[in-house]
């Protein structure tokens, strides 16, 4: 029993000391361990070949050329104001920057370790779009994780989404009999579109996001979310509403 209790306090301190250890590396090197940035930055030559191909340049102030440029120079608080900022969310994860780049860095897989980071360390808080995130883990990953699919019908609401006009409304009113007429078997047993996932596989998803950390990174955007909803006076709900909408 004692030797027990040495190994448990040894253990402790260890656990301690590595964690002090991560809490100093920079941001740079955090990123750096992170497979799509190791796979995503070579050598930037700044020809800005990815930034005349990129379609989100077409249309947002973003320019990938500057941010893998600002990234491979490893200045802490250029980086730091990238996590926090808007910029990271413009990218649309198309990949056209690496079909093009002479170098083939792929300035989509370091947004996607920026992305990545940002959630981590709880900066996507800090805009408009990253805050966003937390309508994203509720709307996608919790159909995912309760039904299996990323979009599930009895989910989305003609409130959320009035643009799509009266014609949806009416198809979201009469769901169960749209599905019948045209061969869909919603929440049914068997084959066929929206069919309802067994539980075993349901449980089997939840345990590949748990061993790979989708969960805990749930947990954290959950976590994170819930403490600048309440920097703001708003409950969860109400913030993630307003988020949602852009209103916050």
């Amino acid at each position: 029993m004692i030797y027990i209790t040495k190994v448990m306090i040894l253990l402790s301190r260890f656990l301690k000391i590595f964690i002090k250890k991560k809490m100093k590396k920079s941001l740079y090197e955090q990123l750096a361990e992170d497979v799509r940035f190791q796979e995503g930055m070579n050598a930037c030559i700044n020809c800005g070949t990815c930034t005349a191909v990129c379609p989100a340049a077409e249309f947002y102030d973003y320019d990938p050329r500057r941010i893998v440029d600002l990234v491979q120079s490893g200045d802490e608080a250029e980086i730091e104001r990238l996590l926090r900022s808007e910029t990271i969310w413009y990218c649309g994860e198309c990949m056209s920057c690496v079909t093009r780049c002479p170098r083939k860095n792929a300035p989509g897989l370091i947004i996607m370790a920026m992305r990545s980071l940002a959630q981590e360390l709880g900066y996507f808080t800090d805009s408009e779009k990253g805050r966003q995130q937390l309508a994203l883990k509720r709307r996608i990953g919790d159909n995912i994780l309760n039904t299996g699919y990323c979009v599930y019908a009895r989910t989305v609401s003609y409130e959320d989404h009035p643009e799509a006009g009266p014609v949806w409304q009416w198809s979201l009113n009469n769901m169960d009999a749209i599905h019948e007429r045209l061969g869909g078997n919603i929440d049914g047993d068997g084959a066929g579109v929206l069919r309802k996932i067994p539980q075993e596989d349901l449980d089997e998803l939840k345990r590949i996001f748990e061993v790979t950390g989708g969960m805990e990174r749930f947990e954290k955007i959950e976590s994170y979310s819930a403490q600048k909803a309440k920097e703001t006076g708003l409950s969860i709900d109400e913030y993630a509403t307003r988020t949602y909408k852009g209103e916050h």
